[in-house]
């Protein structure tokens, strides 16, 4: 089997605080949303660039508290882009991690981490401040 594409879905409680955290802050859109009927929970999928979320208020969906472990590009300019939003719910570090690459956490408001990492490039990250992590 070759997988095509890999959407992994977030057990969310509150579509108000989801449209503040992954639409306003992280910069994702929705492409579209489902409820069976009216006041019922929402599924939604979220686009930003290429990375693709579904993320559900129905229980049995997903377990609260997962993380999600994200490789791309541009990661210090997206990080500097968050930072001078000024959420006040979240402020995440830049660091270099011991597995090679800058990185930075986010957790959402309902208990998942969405960790966003670039393999370090010494002469492209050479201005670059990061937290010490111990």
């Amino acid at each position: 089997m070759k997988a095509e594409q890999i959407i992994p879905v977030l057990r969310i409680f509150d579509y108000q605080k989801m449209l503040e955290f992954y639409i306003d802050w992280l910069g994702f859109e929705i492409i579209w949303e489902h409820r069976f009927e009216e006041n019922m929970p929402a599924y939604i999928e979220v686009k930003k660039d290429t990375i693709i979320l579904h993320l559900s208020e129905h229980h049995g969906d997903a377990s609260p508290g997962s993380s999600i472990f994200i490789w791309g590009e541009g990661v210090a300019e997206y990080h500097k882009e968050l930072i001078d939003k000024n959420y006040k719910y979240n402020r995440p570090g830049l660091e270099k991690t011991f597995y090679d690459a800058i990185s930075f956490t986010v957790n959402d408001p309902f208990g998942n981490k969405i960790i966003f990492n670039e393999k370090f490039d010494a002469e492209k990250h050479r201005i670059l401040k990061f937290d010490l992590v111990d």
